[in-house]
Formats: C-alpha cells, structure tokens, sequence
C-alpha cells in the first residue's frame, strides 16, 4: 500500500470499533490507495497513532494489484490470506499463494514482498500430501523484451507499446 495516499473501501458491511483501532469489512470487499488494488471477502484494518498500521485479508482468494512503476512492471497476486505490515513495508500472502511480476511467477505456500523494493520471498509448506511442499519459481529472460529485429513492438514494463 502506498502510505501517503487516502485508504478507500467498499464492502456489503462494515463494523468499526474506534476505542480498539479496529474496522472490519465483510462481503465483495474492495480496497484501493492510489493505485494499488485489494479484493477479498474479509478485511481487517488495524489503526495505530500513526494511521493504518495492519491490514488482514481473507478470500477464495484474496487479490493484490500493484501497478507498473518506473523501471518495475504490474504485481498481480493472490492467496487465501494476505496480510500488510506498515512496519516492516511488506506483504505477506499465506496459502495457495501466487505472485506474478513482469512475467515471473512465484508459488508457495507463504510468500513475502517487499512492496517498497519489490523484492519477493517465498517458502514451501511442509509436505501434507497436497503437492510437492516445494517453491515454484518461472524466470523469464531478461532479453525476452529487447527491441529487436525479430521483436518489432516489444512492450515496455510500463504495458506500453513501442514500434522502431
């Protein structure tokens, strides 16, 4: 999430519990601040002195979207949970969790990014039967967008195209 910018929610219901800091959203639930995009069936928002400090998302799967930046492509993500820590400027998305960054794909079972750096971590589950318990990772080749002659119009990592 991006701390300067308004948090804005929709959801079916909300129940905020100002003396605990504590404002819960259930149903079809839609959170946006500036350009990042959260969809999940629960969300939880923890308030501190210093703003929002915690966010816990639920879903079948929760959704995180963190557009293009300069010199880093869209983040598309999901899990079952996915937690923000305001502290530790991190994302945290625990079970059945996917992240695809420029074409790279990540797996596992918990998975940390770095939303500030972009840096991604992730961690198998412990073998229960359900898949390898292994961490998956697709690396593209960096040269798989070079403007070259086979490559015409390559996209940029802004999702723009560009013709020589």
């Amino acid at each position: 999430m991006e701390s300067d910018q308004p948090i804005r929610v929709n959801a079916d219901s909300a129940r905020l519990d100002d003396g605990q800091g504590i404002a819960t959203y259930t149903g079809d639930v839609e959170m946006t601040q500036g350009q990042t995009n959260l969809t999940a069936d629960k969300v939880v928002l923890y308030r501190d002195e210093n703003g929002v400090s915690r966010i816990e998302a639920t879903g079948q799967p929760a959704h995180y979207r963190q557009p293009a930046t300069e010199g880093q492509g869209e983040t598309d993500a999901r899990a079952l949970t996915i937690i923000w820590s305001a502290a530790e400027n991190r994302v945290t998305f625990e079970r059945e969790a996917v992240i695809e960054q420029d074409g790279n794909l990540f797996r596992g079972d918990v998975i940390h990014y770095d939303s500030a750096e972009r840096v991604v971590t992730a961690e198998g589950a412990a073998d229960a039967g359900e898949g390898s318990g292994r961490v998956e990772m697709v690396i593209q080749p960096r040269n798989r967008t070079s403007n070259s002659p086979s490559n015409p119009d390559r996209q940029d990592t802004d999702g723009s195209s560009q013709s020589q």
